[in-house]
């Protein structure tokens, strides 16, 4: 089940890797207390939708980067999530979620349909968390072209 606005973010202890974070660097959610925090669900490094999600992150970074703390989030290891983030030039860390226990504290584990085959996966989706530990906004199944310009909606406290 999502958190809904107003709940407390689930926290977390997790791997990531990029801006700021070194080798073998470890994430827990409480460490980030009196920040605004977004975290971006995503399904997998490097492919068409998530890089187009990914690339607009960074495109639009410079807009983003005082009003927010963001992390992208997959299910996806820490050595692929390096490729990603060199391959794409990326501006933003990535979470390793690889046991795939925030993506489901998050409710962003689901059963998905691809030519009528079912199978789980992570649904892309955006949490942005107050200062406070609180959820803000939740972008539910986010198309990658309307992210972007949603993300700056929620942060700007607009539907």
């Amino acid at each position: 089940m999502k958190p809904e606005i107003g709940q407390t973010a689930p926290d977390f202890t997790a791997p990531v890797t990029g801006e700021g974070y070194g080798e073998e660097a470890m994430l827990s959610l409480g460490d980030l207390r009196g920040e605004r925090v977004v975290l971006v669900f995503y399904p997998k490094d490097d492919t068409p939708g998530c890089t187009k999600q990914a690339c607009a992150l960074r495109d639009g970074w410079d807009s983003l980067k005082t009003r927010a703390k963001i992390f992208g989030v997959s299910i996806d290891p820490v050595k692929r999530h390096r490729k990603f983030i060199t391959k794409y030039n990326l501006s933003y860390p990535l979470i390793a979620d690889e046991d795939k226990v925030i993506v489901e504290a998050y409710g962003v584990w689901v059963e998905k349909s691809l030519y009528g085959k079912k199978y789980m996966g992570t649904e892309r989706s955006t949490f942005v968390i107050g200062a406070d530990g609180r959820i803000e906004a939740v972008l539910e199944k986010v198309s990658p072209d309307a992210h972007l310009e949603l993300l700056h909606q929620a942060l700007d406290g607009r539907d």
